[in-house]
């Protein structure tokens, strides 16, 4: 058998301190270190109606899965996901709780488009709206759009609507899309401010 035969790395000589301070460059500085925050040996993996109520709450009022199990008294997802297969009132809960959450980002995307961007003044008093946070808005509100459309396809989500079939082919059909999303928020917002 062929023998391995280790290189040694060689390894910069270090510079003393006062050789960098006499040639005039600072002394390289130290990188602080995030404190580490004790985590729990172990994660409840008991099923409890108050965990799935705890879990099933959150979902409905707009957070993350991910964001939910970071908590510490909080079940790893991978053990959410086993219990959505061995209870079948928790899955019954869990399902009504993403159903929730889309009509919680839908909420949202009200209250995100009625947020007025900061405005900013030039030197001649023109007023400029912050281009960026208006599309950072934008970005909000298509996520929610997105993740609205796909929790809950039938309400929100894009849709053909077919009246009739002839000889197999749809004699009228209407694309319910975003566009038509968007011009019934449009509509209600005209006629909110109209009075």
């Amino acid at each position: 058998m062929p023998e391995t035969i280790s290189k040694a790395v060689k390894k910069p000589a270090k510079t003393s301190k006062a050789k960098t301070q006499a040639q005039g460059s600072p002394a390289p500085a130290k990188t602080p270190v995030a404190p580490q925050i004790p985590r729990p040996a172990h994660r409840p993996i008991e099923y409890t109606e108050e965990i799935a109520e705890e879990v099933c709450w959150r979902l409905a009022h707009g957070e993350s899965l991910v964001s939910i199990c970071s908590d510490d008294h909080l079940p790893h997802c991978a053990t959410i996901y086993r219990w959505l297969i061995r209870f079948p009132i928790f899955c019954e809960m869990y399902a009504r709780a993403r159903e929730d959450q889309a009509d919680t980002n839908a909420d949202e995307i009200l209250a995100i488009a009625d947020e007025r961007p900061p405005e900013f003044k030039d030197d001649k008093g023109r007023i400029y709206l912050d281009q960026t946070f208006i599309q950072w808005q934008k970005n909000r509100i298509d996520a929610r759009k997105w993740t609205a459309a796909k929790l809950k396809p039938r309400k929100y989500g894009d849709r053909m609507a077919v009246e009739g079939v002839e000889n197999g082919a749809a004699i009228k059909t209407e694309d319910i899309g975003s566009n038509k999303f968007l011009e019934i928020i449009k509509n209600m917002e005209m006629s909110k401010r109209g009075g």
